[in-house]
């Protein structure tokens, strides 16, 4: 069954990328393939491979770090950032409820 993906684009696409997968209760890796390094802008793909708890916490958890992300909160930027499911759904998070991103995790 395949995982579910985590795409990022912009300028600080990787620590964003860490950030999230530090959130407790998920677990994967990312890449940050060199391709994507084209006039500052860098993208990663994120794995979540595990989800340990409560999917509604963790779907609230995502989308608190990125309003963080995207209010510039933590003085770092990113410019989108897509979910895609086990089943294939697609979830850009610009305006998604934690009740959206819910429901990509179970997909």
């Amino acid at each position: 069954m395949p995982d579910i993906q985590v795409a990022i684009e912009g300028e600080d696409a990787v620590s964003a990328t860490e950030e999230l997968l530090s959130i407790s209760g998920i677990s994967g890796s990312y890449t940050a393939p060199a391709e994507t390094e084209r006039e500052a802008t860098v993208a990663t793909v994120a794995t979540i491979i595990g989800i340990v708890g409560g999917t509604m916490a963790i779907a609230e958890q995502i989308r608190k770090w990125y309003l963080e992300y995207k209010q510039h909160k933590s003085g770092k930027k990113i410019a989108k950032v897509l979910i895609v499911g086990k089943n294939g759904e697609r979830l850009l998070l610009e305006g998604a409820t934690a009740e959206q991103i819910q429901q990509i995790l179970n997909s």
